[in-house]
């Protein structure tokens, strides 16, 4: 006989709604929750929103604290609750759906005003609304809100057209008619474009993070995809003013999506940030492996125009770059080198002036007049390097070279180094390839399954006279037992 009855917590037991709109655990919004100032929750007069509500755990946690917070300011325990829900507590949900489950969840009853509510509101929504906003098509192509594709989303009445009423009205601080001091919550990740053979999508997140800011909020906290880091479609601008604005107080980093939403893949991590309009200067940066702290630094987030994500990388690329050596993306060619998609396979046979072409789990045959492009690499040595590979976890990606002798060409599933002079040279480049330090250079601007050529941007470009190994490379920029000990234990572990 079980002496005590385990009560799980429902929140820690939701299915997630997409890979893209995941429900954040209550472990995870109270660590976001702890970064804010502690005098918050014996204030009466703070006001919080989660503007992307799904099920509702930011609020309730948020009350949870601020019951406690005020228990000498509101002795009558009815009379604190009221005042919180009434007062303090908003949200918007993404969906008429979540915005049932948030208000179950912060007012135990889909209706604020149902039987079951613990604070008697007016109305069904309380302070937890769903707003029923639409795209609008400007161009009729594209909804100048989020940019999604009016074929994919314009949809009959009824039907979720995924029009987010936070970044789908001219005015967002008129769907409250209110300031609001903490803006906090884990915002929708990406829409899909419809674009090519796969599941093209263009990140969304970014908006959220504008409007909020827009909103002149006292503290604002996101969850998003560590993807804005280095890359991320579209996010160049957006990464530009997240690195020159000053007023990110520290930023969470978790290269493991998994360990903040378990069972979802989120290629490149995760991270949360607190930002605070009185803050100006530089950023704690945080990063987690394996659910544990493993480092910590305060930086200054425009030194570069991306964010070095490990902490203990910081000091290598300081001595690489004192070196003011060329970058070795000098040598790549941009992508589709020779104008052949990924799904192009050529021909069987070889045949009368035909070359042969890698292409993507294979080779083919093509014929010289149907190559349109970089016509003068074709009889060239070069080296051909996979466009996609690994997941961003550099304890595993490994890229693997391959020569490509004269008469030989590619489709775009691989990027084209060269030309070089001789077959010498291009197993000189290879020997480099090989490297632990080529990889950890590539980890630096890559942490998704495709590198771009901008990924090589770091990665210094060598005197391929000679072949090259980790020790000389080593020794070559000068680095330290522990910058060694970094890249030794990091990359391909």
């Amino acid at each position: 006989m079980l002496n005590s009855v385990h009560n799980p917590d429902i929140l820690t037991c939701l299915a997630n709604l997409s890979s893209d709109e995941v429900f954040t655990r209550p472990k995870i919004a109270n660590e976001m929750l702890d970064t804010l100032p502690k005098e918050l929750w014996s204030d009466k007069t703070v006001t919080f929103l989660d503007p992307v509500s799904k099920s509702g755990v930011f609020l309730r946690e948020i009350t949870i604290r601020l019951i406690k917070g005020l228990e000498d300011e509101i002795p009558n325990i009815e009379e604190r609750i009221e005042h919180i829900l009434k007062n303090q507590v908003f949200g918007l949900g993404i969906t008429s759906l979540t915005s049932e489950i948030s208000r179950r969840t912060l007012y135990c009853s889909k209706k604020a005003n149902g039987e079951y509510s613990i604070v008697n509101f007016s109305d069904e929504e309380g302070n937890l609304k769903y707003i029923d906003s639409q795209h609008f098509w400007a161009d009729g192509i594209k909804c100048k809100y989020c940019g999604v594709n009016k074929k994919l989303y314009q949809r009959n009445k009824g039907l979720e057209s995924y029009a987010y009423s936070f970044i789908h009205e001219d005015k967002p601080e008129e769907l409250f008619s209110m300031k609001f001091d903490v803006i906090i919550g884990n915002p929708p990740y990406q829409m899909s474009d419809g674009s090519g053979k796969g599941a093209g999508a263009t990140p969304i997140y970014d908006k959220f993070i504008e409007t909020a800011i827009r909103l002149k909020p006292t503290y604002l906290s996101m969850i998003i995809p560590s993807r804005w880091f280095t890359g991320g479609r579209g996010l160049d601008s957006f990464r530009k003013k997240m690195l020159e604005d000053k007023r990110f107080v520290e930023i969470h980093d978790y290269e493991d999506a998994n360990e903040c939403f378990p069972g979802v893949e989120i290629k490149g991590g995760v991270n949360y940030f607190l930002w605070s309009k009185h803050h100006s200067g530089k950023c704690r940066f945080i990063t987690y492996k394996k659910n544990k702290k493993v480092s910590e630094s305060i930086r200054d987030l425009s030194q570069f125009n991306f964010v070095v994500r490990y902490n203990e990388a910081m000091p290598i690329l300081e001595k690489m770059l004192s070196f003011n050596i060329e970058s070795f993306m000098k040598l790549v060619l941009p992508a589709k080198p020779f104008g052949f998609r990924t799904y192009f396979k050529g021909d069987i046979k070889s045949s009368k002036n035909s070359v042969k072409i890698f292409v993507n789990k294979g080779i083919g045959y093509v014929k010289r007049q149907e190559i349109k492009i970089n016509t003068h690499i074709v009889d060239e040595h070069k080296v051909i390097l996979p466009y996609a590979f690994g997941s961003g976890n550099p304890e595993s990606d490994r890229v693997k070279p391959i020569y490509s002798p004269p008469g030989t060409c590619c489709s775009e599933t691989y990027l084209v180094i060269g030309p070089f002079e001789s077959k010498e040279a291009c197993q000189n480049v290879i020997s480099f390839l090989n490297t632990k330090f080529f990889h950890f250079c590539i980890t630096l601007k890559k942490n998704t399954q495709h590198a771009t050529r901008k990924a090589y941007e770091l990665v210094p470009l060598m005197d391929f006279s000679k072949s090259w190994d980790d020790a000389e490379l080593y020794d070559y920029f000068k680095l330290s037992k522990d910058d060694i000990s970094f890249i030794e234990n990091t990359i391909w572990k």
